[in-house]
């Protein structure tokens, strides 16, 4: 029964790390990604990494205290 045992322990190793290493491969490869390739995770990594020096107060509220109208964009009495 050793000898058995002895011959065939090598090749379920083997067969153990071929099996993880494409469960490794094809979940790095079925990962979700976004529209330009990268991985969704590393991209919200870099949306935190550059949000992270801007104040709360600076952020999107920042967009409501500006002026509703471009510079050039008023109207005069010729345009009404």
């Amino acid at each position: 029964m050793w000898d058995v045992l002895s011959a065939l322990l090598p090749p379920a190793v083997v067969a153990t790390v071929f099996c993880t290493i494409v469960y490794t491969v094809l979940r790095k490869e079925m990962a979700p990604r976004t529209s330009d390739g990268r991985l969704v995770k590393e991209a919200d990594a870099e949306d935190v990494d550059s949000t992270s020096g801007v104040a709360p107060e600076d952020g999107a509220k920042s967009a409501l205290a500006s002026p509703g109208e471009l510079p050039g964009s008023q109207q005069g009495p010729e345009d009404r």
